[in-house]
């Protein structure tokens, strides 16, 4: 049964995430195409969330929501490093690292920040529902934004 979205909850849990001032220096990065990190973070979170609540999954919503927001937070401009950095390797590890430092995160938290390049990173399985959500709402988000007409 599709269910209506109330994203009063969305809002309180992306409240809680930036009361932490380093959250907002993710606008400063670019993800994909024009999109910031903090936009493209803030979309597939509402995603996640969305599909969740509209298809009524049963799962830890809050998890859900704080992985999504979190799962990109590398902190840098990967579009500055060199041309064989292997980003598209590495920051899901540096955004579970640097999330770690930042927040007070469980086990479904961490998989769904670690696991949200799989199959890219092969052994970064996901191990919950909620981590499965948010690495296909990242891959169709990134798609989106990626072609997205200018």
């Amino acid at each position: 049964m599709k269910r209506e979205i109330d994203y009063r909850l969305f809002d309180e849990i992306f409240a809680e995430i930036c009361e932490n001032g380093k959250y907002f220096s993710l606008k400063n990065f670019v993800a994909h195409g024009n999109m910031s990190v903090y936009d493209h973070s803030l979309k597939v979170a509402k995603a996640s969330y969305g599909y969740a609540v509209k298809n009524g999954v049963k799962c830890d919503i809050k998890s859900l929501t704080r992985g999504a927001l979190l799962h990109d937070y590398y902190l840098y401009d990967w579009h500055k490093l060199p041309k064989f950095s292997f980003h598209g390797y590495t920051h899901a590890k540096t955004a579970l690292t640097n999330a770690e430092k930042d927040y007070d995160l469980n086990e479904k938290e961490k998989n769904i920040i670690y696991s949200h390049m799989f199959p890219l990173n092969l052994f970064h399985f996901p191990k919950c529902k909620e981590a499965w959500i948010v690495l296909w709402q990242d891959k169709l988000c990134a798609l989106k934004e990626t072609f997205k007409r200018k």
